[in-house]
């Protein structure tokens, strides 16, 4: 559906020839620059900085300018902060200090601050520009305003503009735009469509700061200038896989209430790490001056990725975030936010050049370091039998690496053993001495590397291309919906995902590290069972619900009522499925006191429940009559079944008596539960099975020491309990692991020493029984609280 929007997109694109040529055509003479937010914390932290190194470079090429910063504030309250913005603005190196006094005098004296909040604001600052022009006796060249405000502004702006703020015919104008363009793909495009009403495609400037770093804007430069080398490697026979990631140590405290709206996947994934993507691996353009050529190969690429959903992603959530969230949002301490700050996805590309190569993107919030980079990492057919320091046996691979870190600086370097990077231009040096430093597994020795002759920052090198016309380094309507068409279905599947908590830093250990599956991603390691004193003192109620892997199966932990609510969620999620699939629902519930707050749970809000299409079973019961307080389905009736609109034709309690005896093994009652089992359940698969875990391991009513193997294939038995009543009828492993869902609940510090011990023991069922539920070709989950996780 995205393939087809984007190409009537692509047709029905306003041609305006491209950038370089407009660049070209275009003619000196004044520039009014209006930055709408300019007293705000990017005006103040980059864009200022940025357009007066702009007039700095342009003040002798026959330009003027003038500059406006706009703010919703009155003029005497906005002045002030605006002009001691500009007072802190900084030369470049070669100027002297008598230029650079000058030039900030300069720039003080065209600058000045106006109200723009209304139609009529705009009305007059046009009409402030004209005379401007008039009294001067000046050419107009064209007027650039930068929109650096929250997008739901951008549309009701840009009518303001086209409706007051256009130039004379000749002059240009162009008006940009901070990310996020959006939050999903239908906003995108409403706001896009919005957008369009107002200003022409070749008038808007989407600007992603990351297009603008050094190392990001040379990846195309690099790959054309050294493409001899490259072309015949750069494929699925000699590319390992493709690592993009961004990882930073502040948290997003001040800023929760944007944050949590987008999360890691919107803030970082969709905008800059997905533009790296496409430029490392998109078709070289024969003209790469040619936005529309490059627009072009983009556009391929995103028409080749295959759909990313929810087994190409896991995400993560620093463990401080959920209080932030409920005081800068004035949540209550049980709000719980999913909103992830951390996520890692796997990106696979269908086009035979990189088929079966997985692509990393990796992002997120109080890591252990601050870096961003791109890495190729090569395949090595080469084994050094005893020099293993040998240049040849180490990793062959080429690092984008675009700043911070242990590097400190820009780079990209080439691995030794790969070849020799074409130097690129004037603009870029080899460095040769280097200090002692690894990067990605090897000594800095070991590469080529190339950075930078002069670092710039990335605003600064974009306002200069938004100067010149040159809109290669911007995101264009038909990318932008491509982006979000490829997130959006990710977005969407994981809206209810519990990302895993982390504690953030260094004590994230291997918390966070992933395992490619295929075509899947998994955390690699199963999740860590954390106490309060490791985590520096931090009482246990900062966790969440959180997932991860106990035991290789899937796990899901949180304070009892929310792990319950979870619980509850899940069963009526597998019967709304079962019963739209075939119409029933096989659920067999266990006994014991640990299910009674579930059944409740089900009873009072879970109305819509499909109880008529429900069979339910029992696992396993007490050898005493149904009617005595000791039964496990006495207390399932008492709790669950008496509240609920089933058919009593629908419940299947265990025959523990019959012939007015109990248990007894010529009566045949395990045998007969047998066959009603397999007479009504399809290949005696239940639907869902919920077990406990007793405090000796035993789970149903199998009890360490009961020789399961000996139960041989049938699905009903005759157990013996070391407590009274010591007779019981149970499923057998052979009945849970045909399960389609296994659900094993534990609550309680009493449990705590149990799930510890189960962490570390390998399987034994008949020393640790509940190690035998192994479903054999459905899924087993464990519902853990806090209070058995933690102690």
């Amino acid at each position: 559906m995205f393939v087809t929007v984007l190409l009537l997109l692509v047709t029905l694109c306003v041609q305006g020839g491209n950038g370089e040529e407009r660049a070209e055509a275009q003619r000196p003479g004044h520039v009014s620059v209006v930055i709408v937010g300019g007293t705000g914390d990017l005006a103040k932290k980059y864009l200022w900085q940025g357009f007066f190194e702009l007039y700095e470079n342009q003040v002798s090429s026959g330009n003027t300018f003038s500059f406006y910063g706009g703010g919703l504030s009155p003029a005497d309250a906005g002045k002030p902060v605006l002009f001691e913005i500009l007072k802190a603005v900084a030369c470049s190196k070669d100027a002297s200090q008598e230029r650079c006094a000058l030039l900030k005098e300069q720039l003080l004296r065209l600058a000045q601050y106006r109200q723009l909040k209304t139609l009529e604001d705009y009305q007059d600052l046009a009409k402030h520009i004209e005379q401007e022009l008039q009294q001067e006796g000046i050419t107009e060249a064209g007027r650039l305003f930068y929109l650096s405000v929250p997008a739901f502004a951008y549309a009701d702006i840009a009518d303001k503009i086209n409706n007051s703020c256009r130039p004379n015919s000749g002059a240009w104008l162009r008006v940009v735009l901070e990310k996020p363009f959006g939050h999903d793909f239908r906003s995108a495009q409403l706001l896009a469509s919005q957008l369009g009403s107002s200003l022409k495609d070749e008038e808007m400037y989407r600007i992603d700061h990351y297009l603008g770093k050094q190392v990001v804007a040379n990846i195309l430069p690099f790959r054309v200038e050294n493409n001899k080398f490259l072309d015949p490697i750069w494929n699925k026979h000699h590319i390992e896989r493709v690592e993009i990631v961004m990882k930073e140590t502040l948290d997003v405290k001040g800023r929760i209430p944007f944050y949590d709206q987008y999360g890691v996947i919107r803030d970082v994934l969709q905008n800059h790490l997905t533009e790296v993507m496409t430029l490392l691996t998109m078709r070289l353009p024969m003209n790469r001056s040619s936005s529309e050529e490059v627009l072009q190969n983009k556009l391929q690429i995103f028409s080749s990725l295959l759909p990313i959903g929810k087994n190409q992603a896991v995400v993560g959530q620093y463990q401080a975030y959920k209080t932030s969230v409920q005081q800068e949002m004035n949540k209550t301490k049980d709000h719980v936010s999913l909103t992830p700050t951390f996520a890692a996805v796997l990106a696979h590309i269908d086009e035979a050049r990189y088929e079966g190569v997985p692509i990393l993107l990796i992002s997120g919030k109080m890591l252990d370091e601050r870096v961003g980079y791109a890495r190729i990492l090569f395949k090595n057919d080469v084994f050094c039998l005893q020099n293993h320091n040998s240049v040849h046996c180490k990793p062959k691979q080429i690092v984008f690496y675009f700043g911070h870190g242990s590097l400190k600086y820009p780079a990209i370097l080439v691995s030794k053993n790969l070849f020799r990077p074409v130097l690129m231009g004037g603009e870029w040096k080899e460095v040769t001495e280097h200090t002692d430093v690894n990067i990605l597994g090897l000594p800095i020795s070991d590469y080529y590397v190339q950075t930078p002759t002069e670092q710039r920052e990335a605003y600064s090198e974009l306002i200069s291309h938004i100067f010149a016309g040159r809109k290669n380094s911007f995101i264009s309507a038909e990318n932008l919906l491509a982006s979000w068409g490829l997130w959006t279905p990710l977005l969407s599947s994981l809206a209810s995902s519990f990302p895993r908590i982390y504690p953030g830093g260094a004590d994230n250990g291997d918390m966070l590290d992933v395992r490619v599956k295929g075509k899947d991603i998994v955390y690699s390691s199963d999740v860590v069972i954390i106490s309060p004193d490791q985590m520096g003192g931090t009482s246990a109620n900062g966790f969440q619900v959180m997932q991860g892997k106990f035991r290789s199966g899937d796990m899901v932990s949180a304070w009892a009522e929310e792990l319950v609510e979870r619980l509850a969620a899940d069963i009526q999620e597998a019967a709304e499925a079962a019963v739209h699939e075939g119409g029933v629902f096989h659920l067999a519930l266990s006994g014991g006191s640990t299910p009674i707050a579930l059944f409740h749970r089900l009873v009072l809000h879970h109305f819509s429940f499909p109880w008529r299409n429900t069979h339910v079973w029992m696992v396993d019961e007490r050898c005493v009559p149904l009617t005595e307080l000791e039964s496990n389905f006495h207390s399932m009736h008492e709790h669950l079944l008496q509240h609920v609109r089933i058919p009593y034709y629908n419940i299947h309690p265990m025959p523990v008596q019959l012939n007015q005896r109990l248990c007894v093994e010529e009566d045949a009652g395990a045998l007969l539960y047998e066959k009603e089992v397999s007479k009504l359940v399809n290949g005696s698969s239940f639907h869902f099975v919920l077990l406990g875990v007793g405090h000796d391991s035993h789970t149903a009513s199998l009890f360490p020491g009961s020789k399961v193997a000996e139960l041989g294939e049938s699905l009903v038995a005759i157990t013996e309990s070391p407590v009274k009543p010591h007779q019981r009828m149970s499923l057998t492993f052979s009945a849970i692991n045909r399960a389609r869902t296994v659900a094993l609940l534990v609550m309680g510090k009493g449990k705590h020493e149990l799930i510890t011990q189960l962490s570390r023991v390998k399987d034994n069922p008949d020393k640790w029984p509940v190690t035998g539920v192994k479903p054999a070709d459905g899924r087993l989950v464990w519902y853990i609280d806090y209070d058995a996780l933690l102690g």
